[in-house]
């Protein structure tokens, strides 16, 4: 028997999208900057709260961003760069205490605010169990969602999509910012990579994005379902897209984003968020965090790298507003550093970490910790911060909770999470 190829014109395409645009055109209130969409049945539970999850790659030295003022052995271990107590008024830059004993780093003062609201939340000793000091391996596996082990082809954002049936048909259900697309949404259901939506379509190069819808339909001609799919996922991608005046797009309450990709990244999902066109995940990477060498303490390397994660986020919580209430941001990196500063006025690769929340109903503790302090007899190896909160009751906690997802087995295989108790009841 011979197969048959299916094959799509551009106009049929087209006028496919054109239906289901039609049928949802009656819509009242429509921002002028973007046609609304309604993708999950009313028969449907309504969809959990939107993912926004940022990579810190290169392993962030955490114990300079959740500081552990309140720790003696914190300043034995870094005479150069540990950040000054709170209460040190020879020093013009110092720790922001949180609660008596954690406290900011003084680049994040733009999270204070929302710290003090009890919408943001870091949660310390916790990582990945793997030992290893590799960035590739420990960026792997943590997307994965299954430590030391490569048996799992996708991510646990595209495991946890795959999983819940919510009759959500949207081709930007999940979106990688970036130029390819990142492990944790590997498997999801249609995922988009995407540099910029501008890049991508809408204002920007018409020419550019017609030889890629002709490139894409080309591919339909060729035999294999995954490819078809695939290229038909992408084309309705850009059909929506085609439809965002993104240049127009207004943040909420006077808000500015800092410059950059990563202030970019997070002012187009706020966009795309209230837009409503079905986005459930948006991934978003900030690298340069590897500081062997010349970290700073206060002020320095790492600093500027706080300063663009603290103004973009607080930038999109100020974009979103009440809309926090259905958005969960979650903010890791690969593993932390070691408690001892090096020769090179940095720190070395280490084990534990700490993660940052940011949602509506979070349980207003600052700062969530099963902390045994930083004596080298509880040292991971005698010289990293070790991990009592394995980060994948973190994450298993946010997707039961505020995702509406309960395939916590499904989505990280052969691990049984232990709660946490992040949101309130």
């Amino acid at each position: 028997m011979i197969a048959t190829k299916k094959t799509i014109s551009r106009r049929q395409f087209i006028k496919r999208g054109a239906a289901m645009s039609g049928a949802l055109a009656a819509q009242a209130a429509l921002p002028a900057w973007m046609p609304r969409f309604a993708f999950a049945p009313p028969q449907q539970a309504p969809r959990g709260d939107v993912l926004v999850s940022i990579f810190l790659r290169g392993g962030a030295d955490t114990l300079n961003v959740i500081v552990p003022h309140g720790e003696d052995a914190y300043y034995q271990a870094r005479p150069q760069l540990a950040i000054p107590r709170p209460d040190d008024s020879s020093a013009e830059l110092r720790v922001i205490d949180l609660d008596g004993f954690f406290g900011l780093h003084p680049a994040l003062s733009p999270l204070l605010p929302i710290f003090q609201g009890g919408e943001m939340m870091a949660i310390h000793n916790t990582g990945s169990p793997h030992e290893t000091r590799s960035h590739f391996e420990a960026m792997d596996y943590m997307e994965r969602g299954t430590p030391g082990s490569y048996d799992q082809p996708d991510g646990w954002i595209g495991r946890h999509l795959a999983a819940l049936n919510n009759g959500n048909t949207s081709p930007l259900r999940a979106i990688g910012w970036g130029s390819s697309l990142q492990q944790a949404l590997r498997g999801s259901p249609s995922p988009v990579a995407l540099q910029s939506i501008i890049d991508y379509h809408l204002a920007g190069d018409a020419a550019f994005a017609a030889r890629m819808l002709e490139s894409l339909t080309s591919l339909y001609t060729l035999p294999g379902e995954s490819l078809n799919d695939s290229a038909l996922a992408t084309e309705s991608a850009i059909e929506m897209l085609s439809q965002v005046n993104y240049q127009t797009y207004r943040p909420q309450n006077g808000t500015e984003y800092p410059e950059g990709e990563f202030g970019a990244a997070l002012r187009q999902t706020a966009a795309l968020i209230r837009a409503e066109v079905g986005l459930e995940a948006s991934c978003i990477d900030l690298g340069g965090w590897d500081t062997h060498v010349n970290q700073g303490g206060a002020e320095g390397q790492q600093a500027r790298l706080l300063t663009q994660l603290a103004e973009g986020l607080a930038a999109f919580h100020a974009d979103m507003g009440a809309d926090m209430s259905r958005v969960t941001v979650v903010v890791m990196s690969e593993f932390g550093r070691r408690v001892q500063e090096n020769g090179g006025r940095g720190t070395d690769h280490g084990h534990g970490g700490a993660m940052l929340l940011m949602n509506g109903a979070l349980n207003g503790t600052p700062v969530t910790a099963r902390w045994v302090g930083l004596a080298p007899e509880v040292l991971d190896r005698g010289e990293d911060l070790p991990i009592t909160i394995d980060y994948r009751d973190v994450l298993s906690e946010i997707i039961s909770t505020r995702l509406g997802n309960t395939a916590s087995s499904t989505i990280f295989p052969n691990y049984t999470a232990s709660p946490v108790g992040l949101f309130r009841a």
